[in-house]
């Protein structure tokens, strides 16, 4: 492939360069992926509106996200494990999307910290936060993300018990929180 002309050819550039099984974790989802399929098939859906005969020589994707203004209407939502794709993982993800003027959301399950990815240099940032039994974490994931210049929560409430992800079972691929519980 010589160039990337759409998102879908990451998908293939990444499944030929990264093993398996950690291809596998990133490409996948919980039971029969029914909520994947879901997700794309509303992605599909989307549709932009062509303009005819409009100028267009000043084109502003600005919007705002809880009163902070972004370059355009995209987020860098959290993703687990990002350093298993590659070295660089969450600092590279901090970077670009400072540099692009938009959100990076840090995962809970990441393998930087909020503060380790705070030392990449300025951006705005969010955490992702699942709430834990012992509450006492969660206050400490929260002052952490404070201190790291974190700008808001993410809440994830749909995870008191994670999902049959049937690829890492088959793979027998076990998650770890690596960052945040230990």
């Amino acid at each position: 492939m010589e160039s990337v002309t759409n998102v879908m050819e990451y998908e293939i550039l990444a499944k030929e360069r990264l093993p398996k099984m950690i291809y596998d974790y990133y490409a996948s989802g919980a039971e029969d992926q029914w909520t994947l399929q879901e997700n794309r098939n509303a992605f599909s859906r989307i549709l932009f509106r062509p303009r005819i005969l409009v100028d267009v020589s000043n084109i502003d994707t600005t919007t705002s996200v809880l009163g902070f203004k972004i370059s355009m209407p995209i987020m860098v939502a959290p993703t687990a494990m990002q350093k298993m794709a590659h070295p660089e993982g969450e600092y590279a993800t901090a970077r670009a999307t400072s540099a692009a003027g938009t959100i990076m959301t840090l995962s809970s399950w990441g393998t930087s910290s909020v503060e380790e990815v705070a030392s990449t240099g300025p951006g705005i940032r969010f955490f992702q936060l699942y709430v834990y039994k012992d509450r006492n974490v969660v206050m400490q994931l929260v002052k952490r993300a404070e201190r790291a210049g974190f700008k808001a929560i993410a809440l994830t409430v749909d995870t008191p018990r994670l999902g049959r992800r049937e690829a890492d079972i088959k793979n027998r691929f076990v998650l770890r929180q690596v960052c945040f519980a230990t």
